[in-house]
């Protein structure tokens, strides 16, 4: 079995959208993702691969889980691509492109590409995908290579509303 967690990122900054590369995490963001991380620690989600568009955001949601989750934030790969130019057949080829001896890849981006690729990826998804949604999904393969569209299973979705009553 493999694992892919496809994950938005964090609450940001509302203003500066003429630099939107280098928008900041606003501190609820932050604290977001904190929360979801003690979520995947319960679950014993643990990455062993990291891949982030390279945007400020994104890759500071990145770092987050990898410092909280034990990953080592310098082998976060970016790819900036993912920074809004992929479709599901680039999202594919990236992670086919993943070891076979990493059976859980944690991928960090924007909307519509997460969400998009949450959709695509799943036979079950069909959820939103506001900022800081983590969507596990799990592959019934042995290989990244057989790794196919629709055919992930939905095993959790966290996003910070849960956190306030609301799913929990």
């Amino acid at each position: 079995m493999k694992r892919l967690a496809i994950i938005r990122h964090a609450k940001t900054e509302q203003q500066n959208y003429h630099n939107d590369f280098d928008r900041q995490l606003l501190e609820r963001g932050r604290n977001d993702a904190k929360k979801i991380v003690d979520d995947l620690k319960e679950w014993k989600i643990y990455p062993q691969k990291m891949i982030s568009s390279p945007a400020k955001r994104a890759i500071t949601t990145a770092h987050i889980y990898a410092e909280e989750l034990g990953y080592s934030p310098e082998n976060i790969e970016t790819i900036e691509e993912l920074y809004f130019e992929f479709t599901t057949t680039d999202f594919i080829e990236l992670i086919q492109k993943t070891p076979d001896n990493v059976d859980t890849l944690f991928i960090f981006g924007h909307n519509p590409l997460m969400h998009f690729m949450a959709q695509n990826m799943s036979a079950d998804f069909d959820g939103q995908m506001p900022t800081c949604s983590t969507v596990v999904l799990d592959f019934d393969i042995n290989s990244w290579k057989s790794i196919e569209a629709r055919k992930g299973l939905l095993f959790l979705h966290l996003y910070p509303k849960i956190y306030k009553g609301e799913g929990r």
